[in-house]
């Protein structure tokens, strides 16, 4: 069975792992709408607390350990392939060929023949689902469609249904985000039975480590290609699914990134 149908993982699932780690997820899932302005909130920080515990570096010592005599760690050049640049505040309108969206998941499919990915996975489980969202009327992109599901070891794409650009960005984003017009999303979704079925609690650990490599290798093939980039956890899981189509007690989104000029 070289491409068992998604249920077949939920057969081979320890049923109470799923459960405890279905909870757990839960409790890191907000709810995002205008409705629960008023009564809802994170934390009760005030800006100077914040500022205090945002951006520093933790040191373990205490500063009770002597630096000097080690030469100083430098960032890398600006020209250095691995050099990052900052994550796009505001997208144009403009929108982007169904060329370079092919190019920007490139780093992401199988190599030639071998089933192995541009990026490490624990087991070659592939835990994480990619979908290709189009936010934009100005994206020419084959059949009209605006959600495509990459299928890495066949070099396609899934062509899911229509959704209409303003529902989908209203699903990924709050109504008073300040992000501009990105001209698409790539939303990772963990599958759970497929994330689970080997090797349980730590499937969840190695999905989430899947999500941060396969979204910082999107960041720097963006730059390659001229194109801007924003990692976003703003969204709400069962908002997302319900768009997407999913099951959000099998599927969850654990990242979102807009990509755009």
């Amino acid at each position: 069975m070289s491409n068992p149908p998604a249920d077949y993982y939920f057969k081979m699932m320890d049923p109470l792992v799923f459960e405890e780690v279905e909870n757990f997820h839960r409790k890191g899932n907000f709810v995002f709408h205008g409705s629960v302005d008023d009564i809802s909130y994170l934390h009760d920080l005030s800006d100077s607390s914040l500022g205090k515990l945002t951006g520093n570096e933790l040191s373990v010592t205490q500063g009770l350990s002597d630096f000097s005599e080690f030469r100083p760690c430098e960032y890398l050049k600006e020209e250095h392939p691995l050099f990052r640049e900052e994550s796009t505040d505001s997208f144009s309108d403009k929108g982007v060929s169904f060329d370079a969206v092919t190019k920007l998941v490139s780093p992401l499919m199988c190599k030639g023949e071998s089933f192995k990915r541009g990026y490490p996975s624990g087991g070659a489980l592939y835990p994480i689902e990619t979908f290709i969202c189009s936010l934009s009327e100005k994206n020419n992109w084959p059949n009209g469609k605006r959600i495509l599901h990459l299928l890495p070891r066949s070099g396609e794409f899934e062509l899911l249904h229509e959704v209409d650009s303003l529902g989908m960005v209203s699903a990924l984003a709050p109504k008073n985000h300040d992000l501009g017009s990105p001209s698409f999303a790539v939303v990772y979704v963990s599958y759970l039975p497929k994330t689970l079925f080997k090797y349980r609690y730590r499937g969840y650990r190695l999905a989430l480590m899947e999500t941060g490599s396969m979204y910082m290798l999107l960041t720097l093939q963006a730059q390659y290609l001229g194109l801007g980039s924003r990692v976003w956890s703003a969204y709400t899981d069962d908002k997302v699914c319900k768009m997407l189509r999913l099951n959000p007690s099998l599927s969850h989104p654990f990242a979102v990134q807009f990509f755009g000029y």
